[in-house]
C-alpha cells in the first residue's frame, strides 16, 4: 500500500490522533476509513445521478422481454 505524506495543523493533528486513540484505531486507519467513506459517498451519488437520468429518459422497451442469449451478438 502506498504512504502519503499530508500538511496539516499541529492542533488538527493532535486532534485527531487523540480521536484514533479513545476510538481504539490509528490515526492511520481514521484517514483511511474517512476517505473511503467520502469516495464511497461519491460513487453512490453518480449511481443516484445515473438512475435518476435512466427514470428520466423517454425509451421505452415496449413490454419485451430479453432473455440471457438475446444480450451476445455473436
Amino acid at each position: 500500500m502506498p504512504n502519503i505524506t499530508l500538511s496539516i495543523p499541529q492542533q488538527l493533528l493532535k486532534e485527531g490522533r487523540d480521536y484514533a486513540k479513545k476510538n481504539n484505531t490509528t490515526l492511520n486507519a481514521l484517514v483511511r476509513d474517512l476517505l473511503s467513506h467520502v469516495s464511497w459517498k461519491s460513487k453512490e451519488g453518480c449511481m443516484k445521478d445515473f438512475f435518476a437520468l435512466a427514470d428520466r429518459h423517454p425509451v421505452s422497451s415496449k413490454g419485451k422481454k430479453w432473455k440471457r442469449e438475446d444480450l451476445y451478438d455473436i
